[in-house]
């Protein structure tokens, strides 16, 4: 037990190191999965779907789907670099996968939420003199957070869970940081199971937030 004890108190600086680089790859690749998702999403909802774009959008979103993120990390980091011929860092290119995998999920919770939304709202703010932006800016949009924000968590959830993946192409993220540690050690067990609570941990405190957030713009039953 003492030997356990030792160890985790010389490992665990490293693996709060990792836990870092793994939250500034999260909240990245969650920045940019959520404005691809978002400007994909209203592009191929009902109301504002545009010919030819819209479709070509879907296509897209449904690739993005498909393609298991694996492989897609693997394009990203090996092919794009080979084929426009410049150097791809790890850092990088793990951001660009997680976010356009997941862009495709958030597009569909956008595409869904939107058209959850009663008519009777867009003819109620076209009737006030909105136009179709402003409609969408002030009443479809924040009603639409309010109802998918639950889907939000959980594909939250599955982009942290999904960056323990990049550790494949050499980042130094929580999981490798592990990895290498029982590489050098050779107790998985101790090591392992504090990886999984830090994981455990960052994904209470997203559950945490979220939580708090639906109770904000929840609507205040009089």
């Amino acid at each position: 037990m003492e030997n356990y004890i030792t160890l985790l108190s010389k490992s665990f600086p490293l693996l709060l190191r990792g836990s870092l680089m793994t939250i500034e790859v999260l909240l990245l690749a969650a920045l940019l999965s959520f404005l691809i998702g978002l400007v994909f999403g209203v592009l191929s909802c009902h109301r504002l779907r545009v010919p030819l774009l819209s479709s070509f959008i879907d296509g897209i979103t449904f690739v993005y789907r498909a393609v298991p993120f694996f492989v897609q990390l693997l394009i990203v980091y090996f092919v794009l670099p080979d084929v426009l011929g410049f150097n791809l860092n790890p850092f990088p290119a793990s951001v660009i996968a997680l976010g356009t995998c997941s862009s495709g999920y958030v597009a569909q919770i956008v595409r869904a939420g939107i058209n959850s939304i009663p008519a009777s709202q867009w003819e109620s703010t076209f009737t006030l003199g909105y136009s179709k932006l402003q409609s969408l800016r002030y009443v479809i949009l924040p009603q639409m957070l309010r109802n998918v924000l639950p889907a939000f968590n959980n594909e939250l959830d599955s982009l942290l869970k999904s960056t323990a993946i990049v550790s494949s192409i050499g980042m130094l993220e929580l999981t490798r940081i592990g990895m290498n540690l029982v590489s050098s050690e050779m107790e998985p067990v101790p090591i392992y199971l504090t990886v999984a609570f830090f994981y455990l941990c960052m994904s209470g405190v997203i559950n945490i937030i979220t939580r708090k957030l639906e109770r904000k713009i929840a609507y205040v039953k009089r």
